[in-house]
């Protein structure tokens, strides 16, 4: 090649060179969203249903079923369904027409034997009758009581009263059908004391004791009872949990509850995501400063819902992290944001 051939050439080449020389960096495509302060929490997620709180040491079941105490015929109606009733109010009766004409000859029983020992009392006292006349007198009296007693308590027999107090959420007593001692007639709710009861499997539920936080369906609550039981069909165990606030659940519905285990308040945290974790274990995350995104080394801690615990000195709240786009990203590399920082408006 001649001298002025190759110089030829070098002057041909000189552009190309230097628009070579002069491309810029590559940039990638990153999202980003920033460092947070919060609580984070690890829970244990549990199905079941809302009933009414069962038998305790200091108060009764929030819920009863009412029967007929005695066979017979329904003659007055009194329950609404729906309605909240007291103890003791009267939901129906039953035919009462030969109770309540036993209750009437032992009343007249009673007057007549009272009015006999009165008569031997004044005769006893002029020496008129005999002390054995007098103790019959006394025994007559309280026969004729003790048989008033048991007519009023078969004649009240015959009365549905409520055995507590609640809504009337269910109610069959219809006038003219006959009632036994086996169906129920009516159920009574107290609505302010719901519970809600779960099954857990049995390998988590050694973490649960009474006093957790939990919720229901969202509702703040907290565990009021660990079974120490096994169900050896489910391998579970039932757990019930008490609503903070009344009246947030409906009896009978399905509910998701999330128990806490563990929490860890005040930490640092950013979406799970940004953290990349090689097959050794370490785990990075890559922090941007103006266009440029730096490696950092973390050590990562509890994870909820889309956020994971980081701690590393250099990393504080407000920081921007790289999310979609940070797999294997080199430890310096320039960014583009395709999206403004999570929380902040668009520009």
């Amino acid at each position: 090649m001649t001298p002025r051939l190759f110089l030829f050439l070098i002057l041909l080449l000189a552009p190309a060179l230097r628009a070579q020389d002069e491309t810029p960096p590559t940039e990638v495509a990153v999202q980003v969203a920033k460092v947070v302060r919060t609580t984070l929490r690890r829970t244990v997620t549990a199905y079941g249903i809302t009933e009414p709180e069962p038998n305790s040491a200091d108060r009764p079941p929030a819920s009863a079923k009412l029967t007929s105490a005695t066979a017979g015929i329904i003659t007055e109606v009194y329950g609404v369904e729906g309605e909240q009733v007291k103890r003791g109010d009267i939901l129906f009766r039953l035919d009462s027409r030969a109770v309540d004409a036993a209750v009437a000859k032992a009343e007249f029983a009673v007057a007549f034997a009272k009015e006999n020992r009165a008569r031997q009392h004044k005769l006893i006292s002029i020496e008129g009758t005999s002390e054995k006349l007098m103790l019959e007198s006394e025994q007559a009296l309280h026969v004729a009581e003790t048989d008033l007693a048991t007519a009023k308590v078969q004649q009240s027999l015959l009365r549905g009263e409520a055995p507590l107090s609640g809504t009337l959420v269910h109610f069959t007593a219809r006038l003219g059908e006959s009632a036994d001692t086996v169906t129920p007639l009516a159920e009574i709710v107290d609505l302010s004391r719901l519970v809600g009861t779960v099954h857990v499997p049995q390998r988590e539920a050694s973490s649960l004791h009474s006093g957790q936080a939990a919720t229901i369906n969202g509702v703040d609550a907290k565990v009021s009872y660990v079974s120490p039981q096994v169900d050896p069909l489910t391998d579970t165990v039932i757990v019930r949990l008490s609503p903070n606030s009344k009246g947030e659940l409906e009896p009978g519905g399905f509910i998701t509850a999330r128990i806490v285990i563990e929490e860890h308040a005040d930490k640092l945290a950013v979406p799970r995501e940004a953290v990349y974790t090689d097959y050794d274990g370490k785990s990075t995350l890559s922090i941007v400063e103006g266009d440029t995104a730096k490696q950092k080394v973390v050590k990562v801690g509890l994870r909820d819902g889309n956020f994971i615990e980081v701690e590393s000195a250099g990393i504080s709240e407000g920081m921007t992290v790289v999310t979609v786009g940070s797999y294997a990203l080199p430890e310096e590399t320039q960014v583009r944001i395709l999206e403004p920082v999570a929380g902040e408006d668009a520009k």
